[in-house]
């Protein structure tokens, strides 16, 4: 089966790009594949389904920039196609006197990254959210949330509507970079495509090193639990409610999230894995186990976060430590408002030296695009990470507004 394009990966940045692929450019013939039956099965239909708005990333970065105009394209992409979201507002919780700098600190890298930001007091917060207690927070308006994966379905069906082709159940074996195509090798599948797109998550390291990507990193799994409160805690917040994150820790806390369910999350925390695809504590897959202990970027980075790393595993393990989390902006809540709930896995790159790639990685070759690094927020960023891939295919690979069929099904 030959095509113009293939893509590889079905969460929502596989889809966002081939969404505007087939937008722009109607007449490439289009396959994507995903290994699972479904899509976003894995990072987009394991979150938390926030939009964020972009405060904590470094400014200029491809995580801010991506991050801010994906807030208002995803926004935008409800609306039009009728989708349920919700831009609620974010605020950032400050418990503690030494979190005062901290929180400081945000709100100069909010004015940085041009967002709209409000500093409020602890009766102000009590006001807004009777709940919750604090000595300040942040308020972020553009923050919001919607159901990923039911973004990427109502994009799979543009893409389907459109002539191109998604095929689940294809797991890539293999892929082969010749000079004039790309043959790929997914399951009884053999795909010939004149270039390839990889969105492949947490296997996104490995498919970029059988096209012959000299790697500066490697993918570590890092799973997020969360839990659900009862249906009698869905009014407990009005808006998301995030601590003040740790710079010292790579990830942001556990914080309340209200889902477009209409119901509210507790989580995430930020536990090693044990499997690429490890969402129960007990997963170990040894293949994945033994390529991480094999990578020296991977023990630098458990060196230098060992403390912080242990404390994650006994929250994971101790679900009054996990409380304890919550109840430091949230003291009314209690162990049995604690249900169990499904975990994610956020396929974050390390880099050789043991520090995390704070950014997107992108890496190319002659006739493949490879989203390398694309954790939180991904989802967020899905269509400005489309744009810039479609830019660079462009350039890479010379297509132009109306490009010429030269392959077909």
């Amino acid at each position: 089966m030959n095509y113009d394009l293939a893509i590889i990966g079905g969460g929502i940045v596989g889809l966002a790009t081939a969404w505007h692929v087939s937008e722009r450019f109607p007449g490439l013939s289009i396959v994507l594949l995903e290994k699972e039956s479904r899509l976003a099965a894995h990072q987009t239909g394991r979150n938390s389904g926030v939009i964020h708005a972009g405060v904590y990333y470094q400014p200029g970065s491809l995580k801010a920039r991506f991050c801010k105009e994906g807030a208002v394209a995803t926004m935008r992409f409800c609306k039009e196609y009728g989708l349920p979201f919700d831009q609620c507002g974010k605020l950032l919780v400050a418990t503690d006197p030494s979190e005062i700098d901290r929180m400081n600190a945000l709100h100069e890298r909010c004015i940085a990254n041009e967002l709209s930001v409000e500093r409020i007091d602890a009766e102000e917060l009590a006001r807004r959210e009777p709940h919750i207690v604090g000595l300040g927070a942040l308020f972020v308006p553009t923050t919001g949330i919607v159901d990923y994966g039911l973004v990427t379905r109502t994009m799979a069906g543009l893409v389907t509507e459109r002539g191109g082709e998604i095929k689940t159940n294809a797991h890539v074996d293999d892929i082969h970079e010749e000079p004039g195509e790309v043959r790929i090798d997914a399951g009884r599948h053999t795909i010939r495509a004149r270039h390839v797109i990889v969105c492949a998550g947490v296997m996104a390291d490995r498919l970029a090193k059988k096209c012959g990507i000299d790697l500066d990193f490697q993918i570590v799994p890092f799973r997020g639990e969360y839990y659900r409160l009862g249906d009698d805690k869905n009014d407990i917040v009005k808006h998301l409610i995030y601590p003040i994150p740790d710079p010292s820790l790579p990830f942001l806390g556990v914080h309340l999230t209200r889902m477009i369910g209409g119901y509210v999350t507790v989580g995430p925390n930020a536990v090693l894995a044990f499997a690429r695809e490890g969402y129960q504590f007990g997963d170990i897959n040894l293949d994945d186990l033994s390529e991480m202990i094999a990578y020296p970027g991977f023990r630098k980075v458990i060196r230098a976060n060992l403390r912080s790393g242990i404390s994650e595993m006994w929250n994971s393990l101790s679900k009054s430590r996990y409380l304890a989390l919550c109840q430091r902006y949230c003291p009314e809540l209690k162990l049995d408002d604690l249900t169990p709930y499904r975990a994610g896995i956020r396929a974050q790159a390390v880099l050789a030296d043991g520090t995390l790639a704070h950014d997107f990685l992108i890496r190319e070759t002659a006739r493949t695009i490879h989203i390398c690094n694309a954790p939180s927020p991904a989802a967020t960023s899905a269509i400005p990470i489309a744009h810039d891939v479609v830019a660079r295919a462009m350039s890479r690979f010379g297509w132009s507004e109306a490009p010429r069929v030269t392959m077909s099904s």
